[in-house]
């Protein structure tokens, strides 16, 4: 019985090995990749919310009382306060109240209905421009000065000032070298012209000038450091003019005894001169010429083609003497005064020596002016300076090119007519003690100096 017991268990044993085999379920099949999940639509963003708008009654807007929204369903609305400062509805406005305005003085021009706004008539602007220098007691530039410092009068009127300013200027600068000068002079001279070119600066430009029996172009304006430049110079330096004496008191200056001057009558030397009877009189010493006037004429001209921008300047070496020019000096003055034009000088010679040259502050009747320069100088603004050594001519011209280019310069616009031809003094002023202001003593107004403000049109094409 035990044996059959064993038989019985060894069979479940069996029989749940098999069913356990056949109930294992096969290895799980591969499944298709997934599709990647599309990302959802940003939502739009949200309407703004607005009350309905009804029917716009005209008139009814924001006032200081009521700001436009419109009344809830079932509420009263009452008329809003009308605002004292807008004229009513259909009602034309109320005339502007003149505002008192001491510096607008007159009052502009007013546009009328219907006229086109960019077709205005030009504006005349009589702009005035003045450059003045200044120094201290002993000749050094004074930098630093603010325009509260500085007032201006035309006409012993003061101006108002538009533009104030220290920028230095490029410089058109007409140079004009007298060659009639004494041999021992022009040496001096020639020997310091080595120095002038390195006075300037690549933004100038230079013309030569020169002048002896009358007056002379070398160049016409070429550039500061140009090769040109430096050949016109040396072209320009001359031996001068060898010195003459005329004796009217020595044996020289006898003339020939015929007959004990029994024949003066009847002979034909007798009107004077070397050889005459009568001999050589003072009145007929023969006079240098030195045409300095015509010279510094010929090259203002020139000057009046540089542009806007530049400061014109004649720039004379000379001993200053003057005889036989066609030009008068009021003249020449005067289209320098109309031009805007400078005369600046270094005076060399024997009127360079304090007291040598002291003829120049008397001129004698039918006699040659001995330095004619500060005239001038002082009546355009221009700079002098004055020296009959080599070393001292060389750097006068580096100070007078340094100290016209950072002059200090003015604007306003003149209260008088535009132009009626009349000279107007001008009078530049500085607030502070011991100073000394080179400025032109006043100028002749010209085209040049009404400059019309044409408006803009806004008609496209012709």
């Amino acid at each position: 019985m035990a044996a059959a017991l064993t038989l019985a268990v060894l069979g479940q044993q069996r029989g749940g090995q098999q069913a356990g085999a056949a109930a294992l379920p096969d290895a799980p099949m591969q499944q298709p990749s997934q599709q990647p999940q599309q990302p959802s639509p940003i939502p739009d963003a949200p309407k703004p919310q607005t009350p309905g708008i009804g029917p716009v009654a005209p008139g009814i807007g924001t006032t200081p009382t009521f700001n436009g929204t419109p009344p809830a369903t079932g509420e009263s609305v009452s008329a809003p306060t009308p605002d004292p400062d807008q004229p009513e509805v259909g009602s034309s406005l109320p005339a502007t109240k003149p505002m008192p305005d001491e510096e607008q003085g007159t009052a502009p021009v007013v546009v009328a209905n219907g006229q086109d706004v960019y077709k205005l008539a030009p504006i005349q602007v009589n702009s005035v421009e003045i450059p003045f220098t200044v120094k201290d007691s002993k000749g050094r530039l004074v930098p630093g000065l603010h325009w509260q410092d500085v007032h201006v009068y035309e006409n012993n009127v003061r101006q108002k000032m538009t533009v104030f300013t220290l920028d230095p200027y490029p410089l058109s600068v007409a140079l004009v070298i007298d060659q009639s000068l004494p041999q021992d002079v022009m040496t001096r001279v020639n020997n310091a012209l080595g120095a002038m070119q390195a006075s300037f600066t690549p933004y100038d430009e230079v013309s030569v000038f020169t002048y002896n029996n009358g007056p002379k172009m070398i160049t016409d304006f070429t550039g500061g450091q140009s090769a040109r430049l430096g050949a016109a110079i040396e072209r320009a330096k001359a031996p001068g003019r060898e010195s003459v004496y005329y004796d009217t008191t020595g044996p020289l200056a006898m003339g020939i005894k015929l007959n004990g001057d029994s024949q003066d009558h009847i002979n034909p030397l007798a009107s004077g001169g070397p050889g005459s009877p009568q001999g050589l009189s003072q009145q007929q010493i023969p006079r240098d010429v030195h045409t300095l006037n015509d010279a510094i004429l010929m090259a203002a001209e020139s000057t009046t083609k540089a542009g806007r921008g530049r400061r014109r300047v004649v720039y004379v070496i000379s001993d200053g003497k003057e005889y036989g020019s066609k030009a008068k000096p009021k003249e020449v003055i005067k289209y320098l005064q109309e031009n805007k034009i400078e005369v600046c000088a270094t005076l060399v010679g024997d009127s360079s020596v304090a007291g040598m040259g002291f003829v120049e502050s008397i001129h004698l009747p039918l006699m040659m002016r001995d330095n004619i320069l500060p005239v001038y100088t002082k009546a355009t603004g221009g700079l002098f300076y004055a020296d009959y050594r080599t070393r001292g001519i060389e750097t006068s011209f580096a100070k007078i090119t340094e100290d016209v280019r950072t002059q200090y310069t003015v604007w306003y616009n003149s209260k008088e007519p535009m132009i009626d031809g009349k000279f107007r003094k001008v009078e530049v002023r500085v607030l502070r003690p011991n100073l000394q202001v080179i400025a032109k003593d006043g100028y002749y107004p010209s085209v040049t100096d009404a400059h019309p403000l044409l408006p803009v049109s806004n008609t496209v094409g012709p």
